[in-house]
């Protein structure tokens, strides 16, 4: 299948794009302090254009110097035009074309750098005490006119057009909803009037680029959890004053970083793949606007349809870029099976990014190689070697196929029946079937590499001297970690593993141990099936390590469940048909019929394998939950670069 629609040319004013694909705006952290563009950021686009992706629009990009974010891409002066043009260039030579989104955060502005002026169209509070003034009409007059320099530097930076960011909770988008925007001037009350600002930089953008360039703009749906926010109604009628202004293409997104509709700005797997283009076809259908579809679209077929079926006139691909810079050209030439999908995880691409302390730059948990494609590069081994790969999991997988596209000769045997490791079992949770189909993918992917894969083999001391390899990478996983309290024998206990498997059936009355992300799955997973289900968790909160954007949709599931929990709450002991826990220094019996035990893992025992590696001198690497349980993005990371440097 070559999915014609979707790689059909189209022509907007006098610009062509060679297909329907659109890479966004999204933010990398691979920024140089001072918003200025850096090579890194420019491997990281120019890798995804030479994949075949039409057009590549950058992040947020400031366009007024006061309330630029340092971290933020910034196009408020001529002094960044030389990066931008060399982006441009990079994108050019791929054979792409490139758009700058042009971007004033509002209050989200200060959530990148304090220093950065907050520009709200209402008073508005942050934290006790302390409340941001409204903008004031000059300062909207200069951020008017600041946006229409922006697009004259745009156009002098080489840019092929550019998109206005009119959504997700910016000022724009604030000036544009009544449920922010409280002002009783020309600037508030009536749409017409909210629209003013919009408009105003709509028409300042229009009148600094060329005739012929379109002018993109992103937009909200709808406003999501918002009192009086703006309907598709509001927004239909907005996209209609903004098509007269001189907007050309309406890139149709949803959330807002005022409530928990942030979730929909990077949609995590708990949302349904595709959840808001039938909001774009309605927008394309009553505004006549050449449409963008936005919004967990991560399959060729699933954008193909969308095209075809007139719904949207192109679609943003852009997790499903970042998991596999060549998805286009795969797509494009039939070979969608060696797609390396993404299954909005959020582990890279958001929990990496806002994470800035630990963390550098986004990630991928499918494509380690995010924001280092230069460095990742695989370069062919002048030296082959056969290396021995214990344990078929994500991450054993990823150095096995690896090793073999370097010209290495792995064996990778997996004790299981199949590939796939965890990953499997992660993939009976509630809304995560896709990460089981990841792992079956990823199987077949591993094959298909020419990697030695022997299912049902468990890696023995034996098992080397046969296979005498150059050396030994253990991937062997974790398992259930244990819990040493008394009664934790009883027949009614049983692990995540037992429940997520169908090993064992729970009814009744279910504590479940442990109020991690494994936790709270494994709770939700039981009270669709009609069980009351308690959370004990001993340290405070729970779900913790939750990612912003996952925490919101496993927290509503918790809500809508009506699941129970208690955060510092210490388990003392197992009882016939109760648990006993000390909660505030207090002991309470808690009534149950099963316990299950989500409190984590530990690494399986490898000492034998290792211990036969080191006293025969064969050079043996610990990579994944073998070394220490994390997220599979670690475990895949830690696999790509060893595969690299063998």
């Amino acid at each position: 299948m070559k999915f014609e629609h979707l790689f059909e040319p189209i022509q907007i004013r006098s610009l062509e794009l060679r297909n329907r694909v659109v890479f966004p705006a999204m933010a990398t952290n691979l920024i140089s302090d001072g918003g200025y563009v850096t090579d890194a950021l420019i491997d990281y686009h120019t890798a995804r254009t030479k994949g075949g992706n039409g057009l590549n629009i950058t992040e947020a990009t400031s366009v007024h110097a006061p309330s630029a974010p340092r971290n933020f891409l910034n196009i408020s002066d001529d002094k960044f035009i030389p990066g931008l043009k060399k982006f441009t260039d990079s994108i050019h030579e791929a054979g792409g074309k490139a758009c700058v989104q042009l971007w004033q955060g509002g209050f989200v502005a200060a959530m990148g750098d304090p220093s950065a002026q907050i520009i709200v169209p209402s008073d508005m509070q942050m934290a006790p005490g302390v409340v941001i003034p409204a903008a004031t009409i000059d300062t909207v007059r200069d951020v008017v006119k600041a946006f229409g320099d922006a697009a004259g530097r745009a156009v002098e930076a080489g840019f092929d057009t550019v998109e206005f960011h009119a959504a997700h909770g910016y000022s724009p988008h604030s000036f544009l909803s009544a449920a922010i925007n409280k002002r009783t001037d020309e600037y508030g009350g009536s749409l017409e009037n909210r629209a003013r600002y919009s408009l105003e930089c709509i028409e300042s953008i229009r009148r600094n680029i060329p005739e012929g360039m379109p002018l993109l703009m992103r937009v909200v749906a709808q406003d999501d959890y918002l009192e009086n926010g703006l309907t598709i109604d509001d927004i239909i009628a907005f996209a209609k004053m903004a098509g007269k202004a001189g907007v050309d293409v309406l890139d149709v997104s949803r959330g807002n970083a005022h409530s928990a509709g942030v979730k929909f700005e990077v949609p995590p797997i708990d949302l349904p793949r595709g959840f808001n283009v039938d909001n774009a076809a309605r927008i394309r259908k009553e505004t006549g606007m050449i449409t963008i579809a936005v919004g967990r679209i991560n399959d060729p077929k699933q954008a193909d349809d969308i095209i075809s079926a007139g719904k949207a006139d192109m679609v943003v691909m852009g997790r499903a870029q970042i998991a596999d810079p060549e998805f286009c050209n795969k797509a494009r030439t039939g070979n969608e099976e060696d797609i390396v999908r993404c299954i909005a995880c959020n582990q890279g691409c958001v929990d990496h990014y806002t994470n800035k302390a630990e963390f550098p730059h986004l990630s991928c948990l499918r494509n380690p190689a995010v924001g280092r494609e230069k460095e990742f590069e695989l370069i062919p081994t002048a030296d082959p070697k056969t290396i021995l790969i214990a344990g078929g999991g994500m991450g054993g997988m990823e150095a096995a196929i690896t090793l073999a596209g370097r010209g290495h000769h792995p064996i990778l045997c997996e004790k299981a029946s199949e590939l796939g490791g965890q990953f499997l079992q992660a993939g009976l949770a509630p809304r995560k079937a896709e990460m089981r189909d990841a792992a079956i993918s990823r199987g077949q992917q591993t094959y298909k590499a020419g990697v030695d894969v022997r299912l049902n083999t468990e890696v023995t001391p034996r098992l080397i001297d046969e296979i005498s390899p150059d050396a030994v990478i253990i991937a062997t996983g974790a398992e259930p970690a244990v819990f040493d309290i008394p009664g934790i024998h009883r027949p009614n206990v049983c692990t995540s593993y037992d429940i997520f498997s169908d090993r064992i059936q729970v009814t009744g009355n279910v504590i479940v141990v442990g109020g991690g992300l494994i936790g709270l799955e494994v709770a939700e997973y039981l009270a669709e099936r009609k069980v009351n289900v308690t959370v004990i968790e001993a340290l405070e909160g729970i779900g913790r390590e939750l990612g912003t954007f996952r925490k919101v949709c496993v927290m509503e599931s918790m809500y809508c469940y009506n699941i129970a929990s208690m955060d510092k709450t210490k388990c003392i002991e197992i009882k016939e048909g109760a648990m006993t826990v000390e909660k505030d220094g207090s002991l309470q019996d808690l009534n149950c019929d099963y316990v299950v035990i989500a409190i984590g893992s530990r690494p399986i025992d490898f000492s034998a394998i290792k211990q036969h590696c080191d006293k025969n001198n064969i050079r043996n690497y610990v990579i994944g939950d073998a070394s220490k349980p994390r997220r599979a993005l670690d475990a895949i990371a830690e696999a790509a670069e060893l595969a690299r440097k063998i």
